[in-house]
């Protein structure tokens, strides 16, 4: 059997800005390592990307830069030359939030056993942390010692899993419910604000999370993250099945617009992805297929890229074999498609029939064939 695990599909998206004076600074000392030990960071600043790597030097490595706020990060530490993608993936990595301020982040031997001085914003993190459980990182590890914990046989036996899965997912659901409470009691808590976006999900329950959300300080929800959560309802109350597809019109790849109006009388899915992510990439040749069998019969697909790197977005299409209608404003999370249908996470996709409304969401895979396969046969 698999270990458990939870898929973490937010992705953080690297782009080039204009340079502006640093307003923060993160000064790293982990143990004595030096070449070829490099530091990675990302983070996201009012919706869009950055990215930095620095050599490590006895132990000591800096980012500075200018973020409008508070902001989310993943860094990762290379230790032995592996690259960045081995650093993220398999190795040394923490995910924290920060603000404009002076952080000192240091350890004997690891970022992942570091200690963070000087950050308020890093403190509110932790504490909103403790309140509510823990992090999804953290939940997931324990729910993987949890199942290490069986014998090889147990590890087999569906019984067995199906009980380690049940208590993952009760502690999954008090860590939700402890997310809403910790934001009805914390409003004026940029992390109420965290805790409440997260806790919302894909699927937000409007009746339940609105007016937590209003109970917020206004200036939580005007950031970034508040505009976001704030379409994300709007998106729930059009988006669901039997509803009119929201309208839109998005430049195809040589910078041409196509409107979804302009396939009414088709089946089209509304298929959101982009080219750095894992899972999209997999469900392509199961795309292609269904693609190829009813495209004939009145089947059409618009997929819609999270991409910001014009050239990574048509290698992966030409790559993929993707033979249908792509378009994107290259503005990653930001993409106004995407924040018009509420998206979140990738894949994700809306299935609308020949009168333009929705009669399926979130389908891929077997469903989404039983679904075609329903239409047009």
């Amino acid at each position: 059997m698999k270990i458990i695990k939870v898929a973490i599909l937010t992705l953080l998206i690297p782009v080039l800005t204009r340079a502006q004076a640093p307003n923060f600074s993160l000064t790293g000392k982990i143990g004595s390592l030096g070449a070829p030990a490099m530091a990675y960071i990302d983070y996201m600043d009012n919706g869009v990307g950055h990215e930095d790597s620095v050599a490590l030097v006895n132990g000591n490595f800096k980012f500075t830069g200018h973020i409008s706020g508070y902001t989310y990060a993943r860094m990762a530490l290379d230790h032995t030359g592996a690259g960045k993608g081995k650093a993220v993936y398999t190795g040394d990595v923490i995910y924290f939030y920060f603000g404009k301020e002076q952080v000192t982040i240091s350890s004997k031997d690891s970022l992942q056993n570091a200690v963070f001085t000087g950050s308020k914003v890093y403190q509110e993190y932790e504490a909103c942390n403790k309140a509510i459980g823990g992090t999804i990182m953290a939940l997931t590890k324990a729910v993987n010692i949890d199942f290490n914990k069986g014998t090889p046989e147990q590890q087999k036996d569906t019984a067995y899993v199906k009980a380690v899965d049940l208590r993952f997912r009760k502690k999954l659901q008090d860590r939700t419910d402890k997310q809403f409470q910790f934001a009805k009691e914390h409003p004026t808590s940029y992390f109420a604000l965290v805790a409440l976006s997260e806790a919302a999900g894909s699927k937000v329950d409007v009746g339940r999370v609105e007016p937590i959300f209003n109970a917020l300080s206004q200036a939580y929800r005007e950031t970034d993250m508040g505009k976001e959560l704030a379409q994300r309802m709007a998106a729930s109350r059009i988006t669901a099945v039997g509803k009119a597809a929201p309208l839109f019109t998005q430049n195809n790849v040589v910078g041409k617009p196509v409107s979804l109006a302009s396939l009414r009388g088709k089946v089209v899915l509304v298929e959101f992805w982009a080219s750095w992510c894992g899972p999209c990439r997999a469900e392509n040749p199961n795309l292609v297929k269904q693609y190829q069998t009813y495209k004939d019969k009145g089947f059409e697909i618009i997929s819609v890229s999270l991409d910001h790197v014009k050239e990574n977005w048509l290698e992966a299409i030409e790559k993929d074999g993707l033979d249908w209608i792509h378009v994107s404003d290259l503005k990653g999370w930001n993409n106004e498609v995407g924040r018009l249908y509420g998206v979140r996470a990738v894949p994700a996709s809306f299935l609308v029939d020949a009168e333009g409304k929705i009669i399926g969401n979130g389908l891929r895979g077997e469903p989404l064939n039983k679904k075609l396969a329903e239409i047009f046969n």
